[in-house]
Parts: structure tokens; sequence; C-alpha cells
């Protein structure tokens, strides 16, 4: 496998699998396909940001290793997220969802497209994905600031 990739993982809403966890792991289940997962974090409660009435969020992160180039892995997980029942249009942009799938990561990949930001634009400020990364790549670089997950969650803890 030629790219690792930083995945988050959220959901507050039920699903056809049943719970928000059962969903992230449906969710872990169906990326799986995508390459090999080299792990996957615990899942934290967390309340929601930005778009506050709604349910506490259920959050986590994994590693993938896969071939697919990240434009292609994008596209993969936007597939995995509608298969899995999300839809986008009419919905606050961040408000309640069966399952998201955020990109934050790939290698040391600095991306600026209409389509994909790389590192994730948001990632360094939401201690929602820092964490659950943090559990399980805390060495792992953030290629714009070139900081490791530990310190970025070091530095929002400061905060």
């Amino acid at each position: 496998m030629s790219h690792l990739a930083a995945i988050a993982l959220g959901s507050n809403l039920p699903s056809p699998w049943g719970d928000r966890e059962a969903t992230l792991r449906e969710a872990v289940a169906r990326v799986a396909k995508l390459g090999e997962v080299r792990a996957v974090s615990s899942f934290y409660d967390t309340a929601p940001v930005g778009y506050a009435d709604q349910p506490r969020f259920l959050n986590g992160a994994l590693l993938l290793a896969t071939d697919l180039e990240p434009l292609d892995l994008l596209r993969a997980l936007l597939n995995i997220e509608q298969a899995m029942g999300r839809d986008r249009s009419g919905v606050p942009q961040k408000g309640p969802r069966s399952i998201d799938l955020d990109l934050l990561l790939v290698d040391d990949v600095t991306l600026n497209t209409a389509a994909l930001t790389l590192p994730h634009p948001a990632m360094a400020e939401r201690r929602f994905v820092l964490e659950p990364l943090a559990e399980i790549a805390p060495t792992l670089i953030d290629p714009r600031t070139h900081h490791t997950i530990a310190q970025l969650l070091a530095q929002l803890n400061q905060s």
C-alpha cells in the first residue's frame, strides 16, 4: 500500500446498523475495503461544535494504508457516507448526521483544491479529531505546521 491516510469518524444519529457505535463500526468495516486498516481509536462521546442544537457525537479516528490517491480516497469516503444514508443536501453544514468521514491527512501531502484540502483545514482546532488521532498516531506529522498530532493536541489543551 503506497499511502497512509488518517480519517476521522463521527456519528450522532441512529442508523439501520443501530446506535452511534454500531454505525461507526460499520463505517470502519466499509473503509477497510479501501485498503488495510492499521489502527482504530477508541470512540469518544463529544458535544456538537458549531451547530449546537443536536444530539452528542461519537467520534473516532483510523489509519488506512491504501493505494488510492487522495482525491479518489475522498470520493470513496463520500460514497460510503452516501451508501450509509448520509444526505448532505438541505441540512445544516455541521448538523446532525448518521455518519461523517473526514479525510485528515494522507502521507505528507499538502493540497488545496476546490474538492479537497489536505491536511484537513480545521483538524488542529478540533479536540474531537485530535484526541482519537493522538491515541493511535501521536507521532504523525501535520505537513503544514510540522507538529506532531500529540503536539497539536497539547497546544489545543493549553488554549
